[in-house]
């Protein structure tokens, strides 16, 4: 299947990225650090071509570089239960991101579905780990990231 420019932006968990642009990201890290100078010496330390690095290097980056500044919308799964919905609030408070909008279906057989518009500013924490730290809680069942503008 022929893929043509589109201008869409995915958001997906690591382990669905394709290896050669994790190391594209590798790459371009150790660049950025100033660990190493040049193209070749990156390309070479993780094992990728330099026209890989060439072909991904403009579209492929960590979720959380680009977040900052930005809204994103979450959408979480949670069980029905008393305080799980301020859990889920107080992390995204202590990660220090702005909540915009809040909106909670009515739970249907004990499970309810929550949309977040969350404003992710300069002073905010990594976006990832907060999505993790809100993932990890007793009865959330799943958070997803939808998009971010």
């Amino acid at each position: 299947m022929e893929k043509k420019e589109t201008g869409q932006y995915f958001v997906l968990k690591e382990k669905a990225v394709p290896d050669v642009l994790l190391r594209v990201v590798e790459a371009k890290r150790l660049l950025d650090s100033g660990k190493l100078t040049s193209v070749q010496e990156a390309t070479e330390k993780v094992g990728i071509s330099r026209s890989s690095f060439y072909k991904y290097k403009d579209d492929i980056f960590p979720f959380h570089e680009t977040a900052k500044g930005r809204t994103i919308t979450i959408v979480v799964q949670l069980d029905d239960e008393p305080g799980l919905l301020s859990v889920v609030l107080k992390t995204i408070a202590d990660f220090h991101a702005n909540i915009l909008t809040i909106h909670q279906s009515i739970p249907i057989n004990g499970i309810a579905s929550l949309t977040l518009s969350v404003d992710v500013l300069p002073q905010t924490g990594d976006v990832a780990e907060m999505v993790d730290h809100i993932e990890r809680q007793l009865g959330i069942h799943y958070v997803k990231i939808l998009g971010r503008e």
